[in-house]
């Protein structure tokens, strides 16, 4: 096997060397491949990365930071473009860029004009060029010099109110005498002055308004500068007055209006309206929201100072409504006596409340193939306050291999339902109006059954939950999970199921897990994105981070009461309600992601998790639904899933036999555009899992603190994804680096004698790992 590895990799170097050799293939005489553009400074505060943006013109694309690779495909078509193979070729790689003087020209001034902008105005820009046969090497060698200081910083600003609301909130200014003169600071700080004076009435202020001098000192590098406020003009040639301050006047919902048509008032096509507390709502046929639903969302009143805060936040308010599919807020202003005022107009196009959704996929359950289909309902409008109102049936069938003899068939069948009731408010009694407003939170209530029935079993589960979610600056979002009541109830263990895994007593997972259980637990989860409310499949566009935290628990109050009631313990030592003993057990969860870009082709992201679930007081073990397990194509890729550990525990070809109640996992892993719509990655994952107790039917894979460290699982692999914008294929080849279940050196390092058919696993999933 290392041999074919060897062998692989000679022709993989042959083939890139013959593919370099050929890279000037399609570069004309007399002209030059832009091989390489480098950027360099001589100050560590100006960063060449920060400068790449200004090159007009780059080399061809690299894989991985590496190699060429679409320009090699480009150059391995012939002469002759209209074959089909050499269009093929030409349509997926990259034609060579071909050096253009003036681009690099232009983009010596663009690289010049913006260190200047960064307050060095005594910058240099030295544009050099190394020339081998048909390539060309681009140099930009930037000389910074010495910085402009802001020696004096004055305000000219001739409007009373403005002037003192500014002067309240100058501890926030970006700008200070000392700092260096960097127009990028000067531009923010017009925005923020901008945005400062929009929250506080002044509806047509933008940032035009302000400008700056700037006066330098004659053989200094010192600069007096001055913030202007400009006088409002309505247009170029009007005669300049001061800025007003806006109020809110009349507030009316048009709740019939269609993007489609013209944005002006009279073309709105509504023919009945009503009034309620003041506010004035117009429809067309049918009024679709009760008026209250429409008032409680907005964020605002009449006689308010217009504040744009408040107008962002009632755009949430009412994006949050399903039965909305647009939201449109129009001001027109009005004049009242001496103040100016505004009429709003909170324009909403409805969405369509009901539809019907059919879905089905294949499954794959540690190698047994099988199929699932299910059919939805959803109301979006279901007591006209649009609650969503969701129902799903769902059905699925396997054919289960590697069962000994002894059971009735090899088929798996599992029927399911759940329903859920979405409110777009904070549903809780003796709790404020003004309390549910603020938080903006919604409330759900869901109730599930599902059907199981395998050769070994019949299962059946039934859950109902209560929660509520809601988000903070777009960037956090909670979730509390009031109350989750899960009943387990196994009707039928096949005998030889019960003698061979249950009776034997030597597995306490076995004998917790298949007895009839009752699960009530709580729990609240906290998740932080950096890139804020919007998804972003593609990862490589923007530095990110996000954490993610959850706690759970289960069966506290409960045992207080069956210790306050002194209620007698089943025969296995365990106090139940209505003879179904229930679990115990608290559960934390912690994970960090993090994605630096290195440029617009690639990134690297990393990734660290963990959680530990401990079982106490009513309960022995971890349900196993609330157990961790390990492998698998979100986790350590070398091995399948539910396939590592517990710590060295090798596995007997059991699901229950390989769960845990501590997990870790880490990865990094390297992204990069190839080309369409294809990314490519190359990874690194470490982890396991591992229990707290000992238990006799997985040795080694109890935690141990001077062990643990030792028993840590290592994969590297390589990756292939399809961008498809809304949603993301993933298809990972992994190898074991590191295989906690030997000990010899040979096997539990397989990096250094890899076997092709016990070390590689192949995942396909949607969506990124992490």
């Amino acid at each position: 096997m290392r041999k074919g590895f060897h062998g692989l990799f000679t022709c993989a170097i042959i083939i890139l060397l013959l593919a370099s050799c050929t890279a000037t293939k399609f570069v004309p005489d007399g002209f030059y491949l832009l091989d390489e553009v480098k950027i360099h400074t001589d100050n560590k505060n100006v960063r060449p990365s920060s400068l790449k943006m200004y090159v007009r013109q780059n080399s061809n694309a690299k894989w991985f930071s590496l190699i060429k690779t679409q320009l090699y495909v480009y150059n391995l078509s012939g002469r002759d473009s209209t074959k089909w193979g050499n269009k093929f070729l030409r349509r997926i790689g990259d034609a060579p860029v071909i050096y253009n003087e003036s681009e690099a020209l232009r983009s010596q001034e663009e690289i010049m004009k913006a260190v200047h902008n960064m307050g060095y105005m005594a910058a240099i820009v030295k544009k050099t060029t190394k020339v081998k046969k048909k390539k060309i090497k681009l140099l930009y060698d930037v000389t910074v010099g010495e910085p402009y200081i802001i020696q004096s910083l004055k305000l000219d600003i001739n409007d009373t109110k403005i002037d003192s609301l500014l002067r309240q909130d100058s501890v926030k200014s970006l700008l200070r005498e000392g700092m260096i003169f960097d127009v990028n600071v000067l531009d923010a700080e017009r925005q923020r002055i901008t945005n400062k004076l929009l929250q506080n009435g002044y509806y047509k202020f933008n940032k035009d308004y302000i400008g700056y001098t700037a006066d330098t000192v004659r053989n200094t590098y010192n600069v007096d500068l001055t913030l202007h406020l400009r006088a409002y003009r309505a247009h170029e040639n009007d005669s300049a007055e001061a800025h007003k301050q806006y109020q809110i006047n009349e507030i009316n919902f048009i709740t019939d209006y269609d993007v489609l048509q013209s944005s002006a008032l009279s073309s709105v096509n509504i023919n009945d309206s009503i009034h309620y507390k003041g506010f004035p709502i117009y429809y067309k046929d049918k009024l679709y929201l009760r008026p209250k639903v429409l008032t409680d969302n907005l964020r605002f009143a009449s006689g308010d100072i217009y504040k744009e805060q408040d107008v962002q936040q009632t755009y949430s308010s009412f994006g949050r409504l399903s039965a909305l599919k647009y939201t449109n807020i129009r001001f027109i202003e009005t004049q009242v006596g001496d103040t100016a005022k505004l009429n709003c107009y909170v324009m909403l196009t409805k969405s369509k409340h009901k539809s019907i959704a059919f879905e089905v996929e294949g499954t794959n359950s540690a190698g047994d193939l099988g199929a699932a289909a299910s059919v939805s309902f959803q109301n979006r409008n279901l007591f006209h306050g649009s609650e969503t109102f969701m129902v799903k049936f769902r059905g699925a069938y396997e054919v289960i291999s590697g069962l000994q003899a002894g059971y009735s068939n090899n088929n798996y069948t599992e029927f399911g339902v759940e329903t859920s009731i979405n409110f777009p408010n904070f549903l809780f009694p003796f709790v404020s109006s003004d309390f549910k407003r603020r938080i903006r939170a919604t409330t759900e209530f869901g109730l599930q059954y599902n059907y199981q029935l395998r050769p070994e079993f019949l299962r059946t589960m039934a859950s109902a939950s209560w929660s509520y979610k809601w988000s903070q600056r777009l960037k956090i979002q909670h979730k509390i999970d009031l109350i989750n009541i899960g009943f387990l109830y196994l009707p039928r263990i096949s005998p030889k199921f019960r003698e061979d895994y249950i009776n034997k007593g030597q597995n306490d997972i076995f004998q917790y897990n298949y007895q009839d259980r009752l699960i009530i637990n709580m729990g609240y989860s906290y998740h932080y994105n950096s890139t804020g409310g919007s998804i972003v499949n593609n990862t490589i566009s923007s530095d990110s981070y996000s954490v993610r935290f959850n706690f759970e628990s289960a069966g506290n109050i409960m045992y207080a009461l069956s210790r306050a009631t002194n209620i007698r313990k089943n025969d296995n030592g365990e106090y139940a309600i209505l003879g179904i003993p229930y679990a115990q057990y608290i559960k934390g969860e912690f994970d960090f992601a993090k994605n630096i870009r290195i440029d617009h082709r690639n990134s690297l992201a990393f990734h660290v998790g963990m959680g530990v679930a401990v079982p106490y007081g009513n309960a022995k073990t971890i349900p196993f639904e609330k157990q961790y397990f390990s492998g698998g194509a979100n986790s350590v890729r070398g091995w399948s899933v539910r396939d590592l550990g517990p710590g060295s525990f090798a596995g007997k070809g059991s699901l229950m036999d390989q769960s845990g109640d501590i997990k870790l996992d880490a990865s990094i892993e390297y992204r990069s555009k190839l080309f369409w719509k294809f990314q490519g990655a190359l990874f690194i994952d470490a982890g396991n899992i591992w229990t707290i107790r000992d238990y006799a039917n997985q040795p080694g894979g109890v935690f141990k603190f001077n062990r643990f460290y030792k028993q840590i699982a290592v994969a590297y692999g390589l990756g292939l994804r399809l961008d498809l914008d809304f949603f993301i294929l993933r298809f990972d080849g992994g190898m074991k680096a590191i295989n906690p279940a030997y000990e010899t050196k040979k096997e539990h390092y397989p990096i250094i004698n890899p076997k092709f058919s016990r070390d590689f696993a192949f995942h396909f999933a949607v969506g990124y790992p992490f």
